[in-house]
């Protein structure tokens, strides 16, 4: 109770002898020094939550205890907690680097560069008879054979493998042979994965030109080479992968890129196309040929017009003069006096049958007054309204006569007028209408082609005939 309590916690660095692990699974050894050594057990329960498997020889950094083994009487050191003294070393080593180097910045991300999409040349600095390079390789030849290889060798562990590395990163950066570097090595302990945790080297690897990514030991392993590079992979091969795109991927966007572009071509094809659709109508009906054709068809839908105005006109100038014709028929002084005296021999018999029934029988007695009866007798008086009826006849007729010269003399200069501006009397006089096969008016020689068939409209009747040269 005296050693176990009166003694403090201890680290002591020493290196193990006469290891011994019995199937209890207790570590027995003895921790020794140049000038001294102590025996020490470590219980299961404490080196089943130690990193690795102790062995004779390994220089160890432990924290014990101090007990009494009381069976044969000796004092022994009870291991709570080991490491590697070497490992332990390095990783002190290697904290205290990425701290100093973080807080300069190195390792901060605004400053990492992005790598190319599809680099035309990739450079790997790495042993030339690793396996991580025959990893890298065989990636790259199946995901993107198409992309250039250059090797720079270099030693990947022990003392001058840090200096190798940043010579290559030089001789790179001052070649600008490639578009990005993968820095790749296999997986190791600590110790061989030293030569990428030197500070030269991070210093390198960021004031490079050239965007780089590292693929170095395993995914548990970090270096200070991940920290400083733009990209970290986990292992050459997965930095292989990132470096370039699966070919395969990339055959497929093109070729759904090629079927979009020849759909969008199409497309365009197809608006082009309507669109100059629309412009030759377009200026098919703005042309001076399509607006001399349409004014054509004016002149042929005016012409016609006119003479069916015209024919319109003549006919009810005609009819108007046949009712004229009619009505002066009907008062025509002629066909009243015709009734006046159809309508006085009517009288006349009348007064005849009447006086030679009355002469009989006043024959004698009239024989004083005979005279002036006869004066004012029937007769006397027909005689009388017979001459008034006779002047007034003459009268009406010479009317009548005098207003159908007037309407005559109004209408025969309108029929001349009608005459002068009708086609059919221009046609009349000579001229004729000359058009082509189609209906087209011609107007311009030039516009009748030999061999082609032309139609001429005379005052009566039509021809056909066949151009054989225009001047």
């Amino acid at each position: 109770m005296l050693l176990e309590r009166g003694f403090a916690t201890l680290w002591i660095e020493a290196e193990i002898s006469n290891f011994a692990r019995p199937s209890s699974g207790h570590w027995y050894f003895s921790l020794k020094d140049a000038g001294a050594q102590v025996r020490c057990a470590m219980f299961r329960q404490r080196n089943m939550l130690c990193a690795f498997t102790a062995r004779d020889g390994q220089k160890v950094l432990v924290r014990a205890r101090i007990g009494l083994y009381e069976p044969r009487g000796e004092y022994q050191l009870i291991i709570d907690h080991m490491e590697d003294a070497g490992r332990g070393a390095l990783q002190r080593q290697f904290e205290e680097l990425s701290a100093k180097l973080t807080a300069e910045g190195l390792f901060a991300a605004e400053r990492k560069r992005l790598l190319p999409g599809v680099p035309t040349r990739i450079g790997i600095i790495t042993s030339p008879s690793g396996a991580a390079v025959r990893d890298i390789l065989h990636v790259l030849a199946r995901r993107f054979p198409a992309a250039g290889v250059l090797i720079y060798p270099v030693p990947v562990q022990g003392a001058q493998a840090a200096a190798d590395i940043i010579a290559a990163l030089e001789l790179a950066g001052l070649r600008a042979e490639c578009d990005v570097l993968i820095l790749a090595r296999g997986g190791g302990s600590l110790e061989d994965l030293w030569a990428f945790n030197d500070e030269r080297l991070a210093r390198a690897i960021v004031a490079s030109p050239i965007p780089i990514i590292t693929g170095i030991g395993h995914e548990v392993d970090f270096t200070i080479a991940d920290f400083a590079a733009d990209v970290r992979a986990p292992t050459p091969s997965a930095a292989a992968e990132l470096v370039v795109p699966d070919a395969d991927e990339w055959l497929g966007a093109f070729t759904r890129l090629g079927t979009r572009l020849e759909r969008c071509m199409r497309q365009r094809i197809e608006a082009h196309r309507e669109r100059l659709r629309w412009l030759i109508g377009r200026a098919a009906l703005v042309s001076p040929a399509a607006k001399l054709a349409q004014q054509a068809q004016r002149l042929d839908e005016l012409e016609q017009s006119l003479s069916r105005e015209l024919r319109r006109q003549l006919h009810g100038y005609r009819e108007r003069l046949r009712w004229l014709t009619g009505r002066a028929a009907l008062v025509s002084p002629a066909i009243r006096l015709t009734q006046q005296l159809l309508q006085l021999e009517n009288l006349r018999r009348r007064l005849h049958r009447s006086w030679r029934h009355a002469v009989s029988d006043r024959r004698a007695a009239l024989s004083d007054t005979e005279s002036r009866l006869w004066q004012a007798s029937p007769v006397a008086q027909f005689r009388h309204s017979a001459a008034r009826h006779a002047a007034l006849f003459a009268r009406l007729q010479a009317a009548g006569l005098s207003q159908l010269r007037r309407s005559r003399e109004r209408l025969l200069p309108l029929v001349r007028t009608l005459n002068a501006v009708s086609p059919l009397a221009t046609l009349e006089r000579g001229y004729a209408i000359v058009s082509t096969e189609s209906g087209h008016i011609l107007r311009d020689a030039a516009d009748a082609k030999p061999g082609s068939i032309i139609e001429a409209r005379l005052s009566v009747g039509r021809l056909r005939a066949k151009v054989e040269g225009a001047s």
